[in-house]
């Protein structure tokens, strides 16, 4: 039986905490838009800021759906699911937003995350959402899963990239500038962090 919560504290923080692994969930207003299902990991890359606000780094390599469903109408939910010990699965549906490297809020906010060098990931933005309904279910069908450790490809890949490198990246990647449905996505040239 699935239950409501009014903020992300005490076990349901822990819980949201000790996960591996998340999804996030966006879509376009359109009708027959594409609807965008992606899962984040890496240590240390997401932080709860207080009991309805959340936070993500948004790195490199993706597409920008997530990025260009936010700024168009805000809609995301993210979701965790117990993979190991007692079933559990958990849904914050809010608004969010991606504040980029140029905006003022961005140094502060990069400060939630002393567990993760975000330097060689290549850093786009930091995904803020709000929560507007927070929620569990039982999670009875998830099967067992061990996590191991986090990969290291993605900071091997990106690692080699400087600013000058990584804007050239994205500007010849499909779905990076605009989404799959021509929304507007990552701001190109990469805005250059903040001081």
């Amino acid at each position: 039986m699935g239950k409501t919560y009014e903020r992300i504290d005490g076990r349901l923080r822990t819980f949201i905490e000790a996960q591996p692994l998340f999804f996030t969930a966006t879509a376009p207003l359109s009708g027959d838009g594409t609807v965008n299902l992606s899962p984040k990991g890496l240590k240390g890359s997401f932080a709860i800021l207080d009991e309805l606000t959340l936070a993500y780094l948004d790195f490199a390599g993706s597409n920008a759906e997530t990025i260009a469903h936010l700024r168009e109408n805000g809609r995301i939910t993210l979701m965790w699911c117990a993979f190991q010990g007692p079933p559990n699965i958990v849904r914050v549906h809010g608004h969010g937003e991606p504040v980029f490297r140029d905006d003022p809020r961005f140094k502060e906010l990069l400060t939630h995350f002393p567990d993760i060098d975000p330097t060689p990931h290549g850093l786009r933005a930091i995904i803020v959402v709000t929560a507007e309904l927070i929620r569990d279910t039982c999670g009875y069908a998830v099967p067992f899963m061990a996590y191991e450790e986090d990969r290291e490809l993605h900071a091997k890949r990106f690692a080699r990239e400087d600013d000058v490198s990584l804007n050239a990246y994205f500007q010849k990647k499909e779905h990076v500038a605009a989404s799959l449905d021509g929304l507007p996505g990552l701001p190109l040239p990469l805005p250059p962090r903040s001081v």
